[in-house]
């Protein structure tokens, strides 16, 4: 565990928030400012009309606002983190990462607040006031017991949310992790014997919401640096400790640890001794949730209780219980139904969302972030990492239908399935993209073939398909082997899964014949097509292609695209009348073009290059565009004149002649293609009546560098590229392709791009 700790110098911690623009946020408009109309609109005078509108009904706020996508981060900075009170100027790191970390994890835009006073009637009285301005407000690193003043004050002055993420936060995410622990040591919450130490705003509200949950006040303990909060103790006691006193014979932590099932701790580093984890019941679960240092190190728990479940504040230890799980995605849910709080039902929501996230199949792009072995659920791995890309569609899933269910929601959702869609899409280029297509496969599932069964990215993107209901997967391999992976991985049903060994399959001599009829002349005997229906599992699932017995296949993760496709290309043609090629997605800043050739023709001349226009249109109508295709260069219409621009002039002559049912034009410059003003202004004679989003490339080398560039330099999001033109349905992943890239290529197969 030790080497996965993050270390850094003071000195790289001031130069990564001083680099560039200091801080870490800046503020960009949504709207374009680039000319003077831009500008009436924006301001004056055409403000003038949403004003009105807000004036007459105040709801409309949240349609011509940002108010409803906008949370305040406000603090006071009497309790910084592990730091203690050094004041709201010195708050400001932290409140400014907490606004990075709503729009990083839940695209929620946010702005931290510093409010200069440690009286909480003050405070109150400056926050109650900002309702208009935002959508929620987040409470940050105010000391107790003011926090829990302002809060319930505020929340009563205010028809928005106001959440104070030290409690509520904190108490979600150990609710969540709480809720595996027990399952994982067979208790029940109601019959489970707790131990809280801490009696801060964090503690207090982990109870709170355990008891929401179910467990028992009797068989819980409230520990203080006064030792247990008891019925009748009048030393260090206050109106919200008293609420969690109980009759009890212990006095300090070491007694009421004894035979305890679980120690939950928001307190001080070493509050807790081997000795004390010593004394409590089997298969204890320790959270020691001090920052920055535990209440005990998880290796001082195993040292002494192998048996335990533990779980800390930090991300260099496993089951890092993290806020940064539960509140962008709380406010996103309350956001999204214009809840006027956040209540109890919607916190649970929260936790519970959490907790059966943590015990479905942890996603490539989780194992990929964090070394070591692959995360599974189980003592190691109780709770979802911060980087889990699917919390974005899970919780606030759960938090927006409880507040709908218990009355909170001012604007309830209709279409849940369209919510959970735009959710994906908000931090996925690549789910926005694909949620139609993938909608439209679910209504009509295939049979498609995972040529490489044997690998477990591929066991694990099959099992996805068919968890996302997008059809059958076929694995390829030997089935003692696939089985095993499956078995290491934890499939659920592995046994509905259908495994075929080429060597041993009923219809291997029917696929034998086949391919002999197609190769008898190319120089193959009748033996060498046995030997490939036998050995070459790409031959082999391409032939239950071809023969009808799938509706198409995904190959690639273990081989060169060539050598795939030259094995595919044994099996089957192109269509008649098609040319093979390939279609790259390339989704940037909100923009989506279908960039080709990217795959099969290295020098295409003019007549190759008009089919791939023609086909890449195609493909942009099968994805839902209307295609406006633009011939790249370096020249436009002429200018620089030069041989290599020649062809593309002939490509577009050929299309012309040809009174093809599309937009297109060139020669043309990429700036000149992607920038409609700039085309209407230099060249109004252009066919384009907007800027292109098919562009067809000089050369196969143009093409896949243009595209790696825009990936590595311009942050886009690369779909592909796509096999297009076979007889039949095939996608060719890159080599090394996530489970991810290989349901998307297997979601494209079903729809047959083709």
């Amino acid at each position: 565990m030790a080497e996965q700790r993050q270390r850094f110098t003071d000195e790289e911690a001031l130069r990564f928030h001083a680099r560039g623009k200091p801080g870490k946020l800046e503020i960009n408009p949504t709207k374009p400012m680039a000319t003077q109309r831009d500008l009436s609109l924006a301001y004056s005078p055409g403000v003038a009309v949403p004003v009105r509108a807000i004036a007459e009904n105040p709801d409309a706020a949240f349609d011509y606002t940002a108010r409803g996508n906008m949370v305040a981060v406000i603090s006071n900075g009497t309790a910084i983190l592990g730091l203690g009170n050094l004041g709201a100027l010195a708050s400001k790191p932290v409140m400014e990462g907490k606004a990075v970390l709503f729009k990083r994890f839940a695209d929620v835009d946010s702005i931290d607040l510093e409010v200069d006073t440690e009286d909480a009637d003050e405070f109150i009285n400056c926050v109650r006031y900002l309702g208009p301005s935002f959508g929620g407000i987040n409470l940050e690193d105010i000391k107790a017991p003011e926090c829990f003043i302002i809060e319930e004050r505020l929340r009563e002055l205010m028809n928005i949310p106001v959440f104070h993420d030290d409690q509520h936060g904190t108490a979600i995410i150990c609710a969540a992790g709480l809720i595996n622990a027990l399952r994982l040591t067979g208790r029940a919450i109601s019959e489970t014997r707790m131990v809280m130490n801490g009696a801060g705003a964090a503690g207090i509200a982990c109870l709170e919401l355990i008891k929401a949950m179910g467990a028992d006040p009797a068989k819980i303990l409230l520990c203080d640096t006064k030792g247990v909060v008891y019925r009748g103790r009048t030393e260090g006691m206050n109106q919200w400790k008293s609420a969690h006193a109980v009759e009890t014979a212990a006095r300090t932590l070491e007694e009421a640890l004894e035979g305890a099932d679980v120690f939950l701790g928001l307190s001080a580093k070493g509050a807790v001794t081997q000795e004390m984890v010593a004394s409590m019941a089997e298969r204890p679960i320790l959270f020691a949730m001090a920052n920055p240092d535990p209440e005990i190190t998880p290796e001082d728990v195993f040292e002494v209780r192998p048996d335990a479940i533990v779980a800390t504040g930090r991300s260099d230890y496993p089951n890092q219980v993290n806020n940064v799980l539960g509140f962008p995605y709380i406010f996103r849910g309350a956001l999204d139904v214009r809840a006027t709080t956040i209540n109890e039902a919607m916190k649970i929501a929260a936790a519970r969302a959490l907790a059966e996230l943590a015990r479905e199949d942890v996603p490539d792009e989780v194992a990929l972030a964090y070394s070591g072995p692959r995360p599974k659920f189980g003592p190691g791995y109780i709770i979802p990492v911060p980087f889990d890309p699917r919390l974005i569609q899970k919780v606030p899933l759960a938090v927006a239908r409880a507040a709908m269910d218990t009355g909170v929601a001012r604007k309830p959702i209709v279409d849940m399935e369209a919510y959970e869609a735009s959710l994906a899409a908000r931090l996925d280029p690549t789910a926005a993209s694909l949620q139609g297509i993938i909608a439209k496969v679910q209504r009509n599932p295939k049979r498609i073939v995972f040529a490489e069964g044997e690998e477990e990215t591929v066991i694990r993107a099959a099992v996805s398909f068919r968890n996302a209901g997008l059809g059958t997967p076929v694995l390829v391999g030997r089935e003692e082997t696939v089985r095993a992976v499956m078995e290491q991985i934890g499939v659920d049903r592995p046994e509905e899964f259908e495994i075929h060994n080429a060597r041993l399959s009923a219809d291997n001599a029917r696929y034998t014949d086949f391919l002999y009829e197609r190769l008898r002349r190319r120089g193959h005997l009748y033996r060498d097509c046995q030997r490939l229906v036998n050995q070459d599992r790409n031959v082999f699932g391409a032939l239950m292609v071809a023969c009808g017995d799938a509706d198409g296949m995904v190959t690639g993760v273990t081989r060169n695209t060539s050598v795939a496709l030259e094995d595919v290309r044994k099996v089957m043609d192109p269509m008649r009348g098609r040319r093979l090629m390939g279609v790259t997605l390339a989704i940037a800043r909100g923009r989506t073009v279908l960039v080709a050739d990217t795959l099969v023709n290295e020098m295409p001349d003019s007549r190759t290059l008009s089919t791939i226009a023609i086909q890449a249109a195609e493909v942009a109508r099968r994805l839902g565009f209307e295609p406006r295709v633009a011939f790249l260069s370096y020249s436009t219409f002429g200018h620089p004149s030069g041989e290599r621009a020649e062809k593309m002039r002939e490509a577009v002559q050929w299309l012309e002649d040809q009174g093809v049912d599309f937009e297109f034009d060139g020669e043309m410059s990429a700036e000149v293609a992607l920038d409609a003003d700039l085309m209407r202004k230099l060249y109004p004679f252009s066919r384009l009546t907007d800027s292109a989003n098919v562009l067809i490339m000089p050369a196969i080398h143009s093409a896949a560098i243009s595209t790696k560039l825009l990936q590595k330099l311009g942050g886009a999001t690369l779909i592909g590229p796509l096999l297009i033109g076979l007889e039949r349905p095939v996608q060719v992943a890159r080599m090394g392709a996530t489970v991810s890239d290989l349901v998307n290529l297997a979601a494209l197969t079903a729809y047959d791009m083709s």
